[in-house]
């Protein structure tokens, strides 16, 4: 893992792996960079809860931590996101939408006609 980043979303796709929470040191211990000091995963961990993504039950000891949403959440929350910062959200949907897969485009068309 090279940035925060990059820590942050492998730390989210290990608590998505455990809903019923996990400790710090279980984190630590699933995460692809073995060789991570505690405090740069616990670090993480409170950046994450700040900014609500994780929630900490501070009734355990160690702490259990659990993701705040689920990972279809914080995916739809990123793809917003993304495409707020598009200056042309047309052509930003039409690129986004040329590159899907046929099975993806009937997924999208099935959505949209349910709405």
């Amino acid at each position: 893992m090279t940035g925060r980043g990059e820590l942050e979303r492998a730390v989210l796709r290990v608590l998505w792996e455990h809903p019923e929470g996990v400790t710090a040191r279980e984190v630590a211990g699933e995460l692809p960079n073995e060789n991570l000091a505690m405090t740069t995963v616990l670090t993480a961990l409170d950046r994450l809860r700040r900014k609500k993504k994780v929630r900490r039950d501070e009734t355990t000891r160690p702490h259990t931590y659990f993701a705040a949403q689920t990972q279809e959440d914080y995916i739809a929350a990123v793809m917003w996101d993304a495409l707020g910062q598009a200056a042309d959200r047309d052509a930003a949907l039409t690129r986004f939408l040329g590159g899907v897969s046929e099975t993806d485009a009937a997924s999208v068309r099935r959505i949209l006609r349910r709405r």
